[in-house]
């Protein structure tokens, strides 16, 4: 079988593990989680923040690293290429109404990365090393019993597996890309400066992956932010329409226009909710894997601190990318070959190039910039945690005996991912993180009860009044 033929049939695989059953399972666990638990997770945001903020010194709490620490490391993971490229393709492929979508499966996934945090905390272990380790797999051997244990195999090693392509070889090539794009740097320049890096924090931990990302996902994030609340401010006037617009495009088709070829409202749906949980992670379980590492006695406080990392990912980050993209006017060559102002998602561009475009005539002279090393900074950060994912996955296959060896063997993959051409790498691991995301789910939905006792039994969650 040919390269061609190979990458059509993974990318018909893909399109089924990405269909309509995964998307109902992704966003009913969500909608049931949100519904049994009556929204707490949107009503105690406010006391979910106190939380996360009281979290950075948590005393003398059983576990690694601080609460503050834990989702720092996992908005480490989800603030990436998501955010600048996953919003942009879901925007050129579903049209403005997929960030509706992106939205709502949002609101649903705050639940879905709460109830994830609440079992991780509750049912994690100490691993031969006195490091406490918890995730998906563990809670659904430790919660569901032995019988289950071939489903948290799976879950282990596709994300284990995972790992090495989404999280590493194509944040990789991502960082390559826009260096030899803007600087003229040679790819295998940047893949031993970048390998270098990852090493110098990784080997160090989860301790030191969690200190480093204490400093500088906030540093990236508000940074970001500020450039494209930039942007909005200059265009003012035309968000109203522009929140507008997206609504009503989540329910009518997208007409074509300009360098868009038009979408069905099926397609804004679909691309909407893969999009947002591709940057948010929602339902994936992989942010849980961190979260069990927290310095908590509380399950509870610790998924009210998890679910943020929905709303500060996605209803955050992701729509004020979506709003300059929907927002800003760029020059598009037509058929006839004028030059006609039109609002950048109808470009015809795609991905990171659409975002930078919009950031770059929205801002001029900095706004591609931002783009630029917000991709580096994103990208970097994301290899960091998902090595922890991926190590914390390889120890539950193979014991701890696995730790150091995955570690060298993640920074060969960093090299691997600076210098290769990776077609096949994305649509593979892209399948891999859709079958992640069905243990976990079917775990979720099994273990709902223990989620909905232990947040009843939580004056935090019922009152939200902070105990203590």
């Amino acid at each position: 079988m040919d390269q061609a033929a190979l990458t059509a049939l993974l990318g018909e695989v893909s399109s089924f593990v990405w269909g309509t059953p995964l998307l109902v399972l992704l966003l009913g666990t969500g909608l049931y989680l949100t519904f049994a638990m009556r929204f707490m997770p949107v009503r105690r945001i406010g006391t979910a923040f106190r939380l996360l903020f009281r979290g950075r010194h948590p005393g003398a709490e059983p576990g690694d690293i601080t609460p503050f620490q834990t989702l720092m490391t996992a908005l480490a993971a989800t603030i990436g290429t998501g955010n600048i490229a996953g919003v942009a393709t879901a925007i050129a492929l579903g049209g403005p109404g997929a960030v509706f979508w992106m939205w709502m499966t949002a609101l649903v996934g705050m639940a879905t990365k709460y109830a994830e945090a609440v079992l991780a905390v509750n049912f994690r272990e100490v691993d031969a090393d006195g490091r406490h380790v918890g995730g998906p797999m563990y809670y659904i051997r430790n919660g569901l019993g032995k019988n289950w244990g071939w489903l948290a195999f799976l879950f282990a090693l596709f994300a284990a597996l995972a790992g090495l392509g989404i999280g590493n070889m194509v944040q990789a090539n991502s960082v390559v890309a826009v260096m030899k794009s803007s600087f003229g740097l040679s790819e295998w320049v940047v893949g031993v400066v970048l390998a270098t890096l990852v090493f110098a924090v990784i080997i160090g931990g989860v301790k030191r992956i969690g200190a480093v990302a204490e400093y500088l996902v906030p540093f990236m994030a508000v940074a970001y932010v500020l450039g494209g609340l930039t942007v909005i401010a200059l265009n003012w006037q035309d968000i109203p329409e522009g929140l507008a617009f997206i609504v009503r495009s989540a329910f009518t088709p997208t007409a074509a226009t300009g360098g868009f070829a038009g979408a069905a409202i099926w397609a804004g749906i679909r691309f909407g909710v893969a999009r947002g949980v591709f940057s948010n992670e929602a339902g994936l379980g992989s942010a849980a894997i961190a979260h069990a590492a927290a310095k908590t006695k509380d399950p509870v406080q610790q998924g009210m601190i998890a679910m943020l990392g929905t709303f500060i990912d996605t209803l955050l980050v992701c729509t004020i990318t979506a709003l300059v993209i929907v927002t800003v006017h760029v020059p598009v060559e037509m058929g006839d070959g004028s030059t006609q102002m039109m609002a950048a998602w109808a470009s015809g561009q795609t991905g990171a190039e659409l975002t930078s475009l919009a950031f770059g005539a929205g801002l001029p002279g900095v706004g591609q910039w931002i783009v630029t090393f917000g991709l580096v900074l994103f990208a970097f950060t994301t290899m960091l945690s998902w090595s922890y994912y991926g190590e914390r996955s390889a120890e539950y296959l193979f014991g701890v005996r696995v730790v150091l060896p995955y570690r060298y063997l993640w920074v060969v993959f960093v090299f691997l991912g600076s210098v290769a051409e990776l077609k096949l790498v994305w649509t593979v691991t892209d399948i891999l993180n859709g079958l992640m995301a069905v243990p976990n789910l079917i775990a979720l939905l099994l273990l709902s009860g223990t989620v909905i006792r232990l947040t009843r039994g939580s004056a935090a969650a019922s009152s939200g009044k902070l105990p203590g």
